[in-house]
């Protein structure tokens, strides 16, 4: 590994997928990424094409096929369960489980990377709760049971508990697919705010295509058999969007920098 390297993340010939003992499931393979501070990346690409298993693995959620993933200049398997929440938060499409912690309790789970084996949160601690429910405008909610809340108002709880763990890196997979047009762009805002004004780098799969278009520093493009990692500006003069989508009902239009529904006659 390149001491000189700044990345905050780095993959080396990473291939990802599932293997069992009869088969194995190759999603995307040989690829080489490395990400700075400061930078928001979405994930594009059809369901299924595995964007959620390179997120899953980048998180060592689950197994890489092969290659090596690099935090920070340390090879992600080499850090212990504590030093890798301290690295990187993670907010997945997930139900709760069955509990009567409130939303403010949960959210202040993103604390235990910091708290001592009581648990016990600090005035920095609190800060940063409260600091993270403001950011996403759930605030409201603190006393409420989390078991209650909606799909959008437990999805944007997530992101609240990720914020609250103040992590260099933070790793989301479709963080706003519950969420009506008002509250996607208000979170599609806050994560480029974090990665332009506070350095986080934010990695995000999403449907919102034009969203990504507009706000991503940099596109990752998953699609059968090809992985394109580029600027957003460098991507949208290519041809590499135009290929995103397998469907005659979708085309990119390059003047306008956002995909379009194509007319039929």
């Amino acid at each position: 590994m390149d001491t000189q390297d700044t990345s905050l993340i780095r993959t080396a010939a990473l291939s990802i997928g599932y293997r069992t003992k009869k088969h194995t499931n190759c999603l995307a393979s040989d690829l080489d990424i490395g990400v700075a501070a400061g930078q928001l990346i979405s994930v594009l690409g059809q369901n299924g094409i595995g964007k959620s298993t390179l997120l899953r693995t980048l998180t060592r959620v689950q197994p890489a096929l092969s290659g090596q993933i690099f935090l920070q200049g340390q090879a992600i398997e080499q850090l212990n369960r504590s030093d890798l929440s301290q690295h990187l938060s993670l907010v997945l499409s997930e139900n709760l489980p069955e509990s009567n912690l409130s939303v403010f309790e949960l959210v202040a789970l993103g604390r235990q990377p910091y708290t001592n084996w009581l648990g016990t949160l600090t005035d920095k601690d609190l800060k940063a709760v409260y600091r993270s429910l403001e950011q996403t405008q759930t605030q409201h909610l603190a006393k409420m049971p989390a078991r209650e809340l909606s799909d959008g108002q437990r999805q944007k709880v997530l992101i609240s508990r990720a914020l609250a763990q103040d992590t260099p890196i933070i790793v989301l997979d479709e963080p706003t697919s519950h969420l009506d047009l008002h509250h996607t762009i208000h979170i599609f805002s806050l994560l480029k705010e974090l990665a332009t004004n506070h350095q986080k780098t934010i990695i995000v799969s999403t449907h919102e295509v034009n969203l990504a278009l507009s706000l991503a520093d940099q596109l990752w493009l998953m699609s059968p058999g090809s992985f394109i990692a580029g600027k957003t500006t460098d991507l949208i003069d290519s041809e590499a969007l135009d290929r995103l989508f397998d469907s005659d009902l979708i085309h990119f239009d390059k003047a306008q920098k956002q995909f379009n529904i194509q007319q039929t006659h």
